[in-house]
């Protein structure tokens, strides 16, 4: 958890920027910078400053702490500040026309500079690798040229996995903790060196107790599929927040979602669990039917073919709910559609996962997700994101009979 004294710093900072219309990517990378060094520093008694001040259109941003930091130190830091061995670090960075805006939660405007991070990475590998083929169509003379290109791309890719990581802890959310329930989940993208495809998922516990969960499937690849993935986990939320009838969050959803991206499609399932009966409750909107794994080893597909329409689509909305009660020990598994079309054929892929997934009745719940999705990716004949979330209600532990 990010300490008080660091969330007002990042919180400050982002003001800063946001007033003199700093570019998103030059402030993710600047905020990304101080946090670590403020946290590196251990600093929890708020001895760490922070000023900045414009000259010659340009943000002067000066960070004073309590330890010095060394140059190299310094030129591992996701944004440069000036050269030096001092306790004081100081950026310069370009200035807009415009002031922009910038969310005031700390989580929220994590994902928007991660999402421009990304962005901008995937325009710089792409500038790499048209220049690389360049390069390479060229004579002997450019070798050491080249060479050196690979190791700045090598730099990049590293680079690139520091803004990954941080982006996949913003945007997939740990399980939430619910008496009764044991929750896991396995993801996968369809491309490792760029994972952020439209498969999001989003689990919380409403104010009554129950559990919900939201499960998304984008239409489309990379960054714009995450952000129209995103813009659907987090309508949703606040809807069943606001106490929305279950039965009406997705076509709520699509009619809130028409004028604001008009070319966002999704397919969208919703299940909100009781953990006192057991009690199951599905909404699907176009996306791949649940299964029911029972303690005995039986399975279930939990919601007919063809059931309802996702965010995008005609008519959006679920055409009917579908209620369960898990016994102990029983397991609910939901999933997007890459874990079931790896050889190309959906309804293969589902009559497959109803075959293997008995196979996994014994294994602890938080082991399941990745073991599932490794027996039904033994053939990929078509690589996709894979989302699978297992939720088992715990079994009844017997109690124990008193001596005489």
């Amino acid at each position: 958890m990010t300490h008080p004294h660091v969330a007002r710093l990042r919180r400050h900072l982002r003001q800063v920027c946001a007033a003199a219309g700093v570019p998103a990517e030059d402030r993710a990378r600047l905020v990304l910078a101080v946090t670590q060094l403020t946290e590196a520093a251990g600093d929890t008694g708020g001895q760490t400053r922070l000023s900045s001040s414009t000259v010659d259109n340009r943000l002067v941003v000066t960070l004073r702490l309590p330890q010095p930091v060394g140059q190299r130190r310094r030129n591992a830091l996701p944004l440069l500040p000036d050269a030096g061995d001092s306790a004081t670090l100081t950026w310069y960075l370009g200035t807009g026309n415009v002031a922009v805006a910038v969310p005031d939660d700390d989580e929220a405007a994590t994902r928007e500079e991660m999402l421009a991070l990304a962005a901008r990475a995937d325009v710089i590998a792409k500038e790499q690798r048209e220049l690389k083929h360049e390069l390479a169509e060229t004579n002997s003379g450019v070798l050491a040229m080249y060479v050196e290109l690979e190791e700045r791309d090598e730099q990049l890719r590293r680079a690139h996995a520091v803004i990954f990581r941080e982006l996949e802890d913003a945007l997939r959310p740990p399980p939430p903790r619910v008496d009764g329930f044991e929750l896991a989940v396995h993801y996968a993208p369809s491309d490792p060196d760029s994972p952020t495809g439209g498969d999001l998922y989003d689990w919380f516990v409403l104010p009554d107790g129950n559990l919900h969960v939201t499960l998304v499937d984008a239409v489309g690849h990379g960054v714009t599929s995450t952000r129209h993935a995103l813009t659907v986990t987090h309508a949703i939320r606040t809807l069943a927040l606001e106490g929305h009838p279950l039965h009406d969050l997705i076509a709520r959803a699509a009619r809130t979602l028409a004028t604001i991206e008009p070319d966002l499609m999704a397919t969208v399932l919703l299940a909100r669990l009781d953990p006192v009966t057991g009690d199951v409750t599905i909404a699907n909107g176009s996306h791949p039917r649940p299964v029911l794994l029972t303690a005995a080893g039986d399975t279930e597909l939990l919601v007919p073919a063809l059931v309802g329409r996702g965010v995008g689509f005609p008519d959006p909305g679920t055409g009917s709910l579908v209620h369960r009660t898990l016994a102990p020990g029983d397991l609910l598994l939901l999933y997007t559609d890459g874990l079931t079309e790896s050889r190309k054929n959906h309804q293969e892929g589902e009559t497959r996962l109803l075959a293997v997934a008995p196979h996994h009745t014994g294994k602890p719940t938080a082991a399941i997700p990745s073991a599932l999705a490794t027996e039904m990716h033994d053939v990929v004949l078509h690589a996709d994101d894979t989302v699978v979330i297992a939720i088992r209600r715990e079994p009844v532990i017997p109690s124990a009979t008193p001596l005489p």
